[in-house]
């Protein structure tokens, strides 16, 4: 199994409006550093997992309508609780969505997004693409 991780970050404000939350129930800013890893079982003809340049052109184009949102009021999340681990699943979803019909795309295996807030606190999602 191989993989490719590609870095990037992005801000956004938003709330938490659940008890559970304590002050993030309030609006507030947050800086996630996001790293997406793609894998796949073998190299393609270029002995690579995919283009960095591709990958990171990806992750920018969603990322890019995430930055400096208030995701209060992202018509993508009305509704839904905007928690780090809701992030990841939404943005490894939005990832593949741009990459599953490219010849690299379909040979993934699995996309994971983790959502780094700090040094000391991430979350992870991992989307199995090999069922």
């Amino acid at each position: 199994m191989f993989s490719l991780t590609v870095r990037r970050h992005f801000m956004i404000a938003h709330s938490l409006p659940r008890e559970a939350f304590g002050p993030a129930q309030a609006l507030h800013g947050a800086t996630f550093v996001t790293e997406v890893t793609f894998r796949r079982r073998a190299l393609n003809a270029d002995a690579i997992v995919l283009d960095i340049g591709a990958a990171g052109t990806i992750i920018e184009d969603v990322l890019g309508g995430l930055n400096y949102r208030n995701l209060d009021e992202h018509p993508d999340f009305e509704g839904k609780l905007t928690t780090t681990e809701a992030l990841a699943e939404y943005i490894a979803q939005a990832v593949f969505e741009k990459i599953k019909d490219s010849d690299d795309g379909r040979e993934l295996t699995g996309i994971d997004v983790t959502l780094r807030e700090n040094p000391d606190a991430w979350a992870t999602y991992v989307l199995d693409l090999s069922a």
